[in-house]
């Protein structure tokens, strides 16, 4: 009777083991992969307001911001281990899910690429495209931000040239695709002050301005190339376009209280007033899109050059991709046509979620195991100890 005891109680432990074994792979499964695609899932590109009859001329685009990779100055290994596995995770899954045919990446792509030296740097780069692996057919452009080379006043030739060369970002580009305009802008070169960097860009500038008229039909230009088809462009930076502070962000992901009323200092947390009408008079844009708060913001603009003509478009502060920076990270899903722009927000899941989840699982399945342990004892006892029928 003994030995019959102990056998059955060794099979239960090992049974037990290994369904407690089977039930922490499954959490782990579920948290560190599967919950990204519930949520995200949940997420669609926007639908248009009218059918567009060129389908070849629909863009279909992906904006994030502010990814902030640690380097080895700022955080502990494991948070910069657990940050970017996050990303990577979150990114592959948009990928897969959404296809889409770009990727914006609106600065501050590194939390430490304004000091670190040139292999850290080298380092980052390798980190960022293997982190953000976009799929064959999908483009990426990165925009850079103050992170990753400084803010205006300690950026060095150095720096600036180091993130053109490595992630082809020069000051200024236009970016056409399928007859969709995207014109990416170095938000630190927009300070007017007549720097190397500064010239370079507002040449870019003046260029992409006169082809764009040329190509609308304007004889008020000079440039002898045309767009193939134009449209008004969408201006993709780090910056926010000039406004006084987020007060007038209504977005239930907005900037907390009182933070939100605090007032914005001109070129640090924004575009100065008088870049901002530079690059709206000269670029016509019918949206923007920026990052460098961490928030959300949707702002309808409405300049008024002169008594008849009126500039309208929206713009949009992209909240950022880290859970360093925010406890329910977002990006952008946006459906364009040269006529429409349409904006989905995504979420990913919330870093309390992602706690409370592991816990609750947890707890279901040390329940399971009592209960079954209960059960299994239970059939054991009556069919060994009396023989009875179960």
């Amino acid at each position: 009777m003994a030995i019959i005891q102990r056998r059955w109680r060794h099979a239960l432990f090992l049974n037990l083991v290994f369904r407690f074994v089977v039930g922490l792979l499954f959490i782990y499964v579920y948290c560190e992969y599967i919950i990204y695609y519930v949520t995200q899932i949940q997420c669609e590109w926007p639908e248009l307001n009218k059918e567009y009859t060129e389908k070849v001329d629909t863009v279909y685009a992906m904006v994030i911001a502010d990814t902030h990779l640690l380097g080895s100055r700022n955080g502990h290994w494991v948070d910069k281990w657990r940050r970017e596995w996050q990303m990577h995770r979150a990114f592959q899954t948009a990928m897969t899910l959404h296809r889409p045919d770009v990727v914006f990446v609106l600065g501050d792509l590194f939390d430490e690429g304004k000091w670190c030296p040139e292999n850290e740097f080298n380092d980052y780069v390798d980190r960022f495209y293997r982190l953000f692996k976009v799929p064959e057919g999908t483009q990426m452009y990165s925009v850079v931000g103050n992170h990753d080379i400084g803010f205006h006043y300690r950026i060095t030739p150095h720096l600036a040239r180091r993130f053109e060369a490595k992630l082809s970002s020069p000051p200024v580009s236009l970016i056409t695709i399928k007859n969709n305009h995207f014109v990416l802008i170095n938000s630190m070169a927009m300070e007017g002050d007549g720097c190397s960097l500064c010239s370079r860009a507002v040449a870019k500038l003046n260029s992409i301005s006169d082809m764009l008229r040329c190509s609308s039909g304007s004889s008020l230009c000079r440039s002898k190339t045309r767009l193939e088809k134009y449209s008004r462009p969408i201006i993709m930076q780090h910056y926010p376009l000039y406004r006084e502070s987020d007060s007038i962000c209504t977005e239930p992901d907005a900037a907390p209280l009182p933070e939100r009323n605090a007032l914005f200092e001109e070129r640090w947390n924004c575009l100065s007033k008088e870049s901002t009408e530079y690059l709206v008079e000269s670029l016509l844009p019918r949206a923007a899109f920026g990052g460098h708060t961490h928030h959300s913001c949707v702002v309808r603009h409405s300049f008024v050059p002169t008594a008849d003509h009126k500039i309208e478009f929206v713009e949009y502060t992209v909240p950022s991709f880290s859970w360093r920076n925010r406890l329910d990270p977002k990006y952008y899903l946006l459906t364009i046509t040269p006529e429409e722009v349409k904006v989905s927000k995504c979420g990913l899941p919330r870093e309390r979620t992602l706690q409370a989840t592991v816990v609750l699982l947890a707890a279901a399945l040390l329940v399971y195991l009592k209960l079954y342990h209960n059960r299994a004892k239970k059939y054991t006892y009556q069919k060994h100890l009396f023989g009875k029928k179960v």
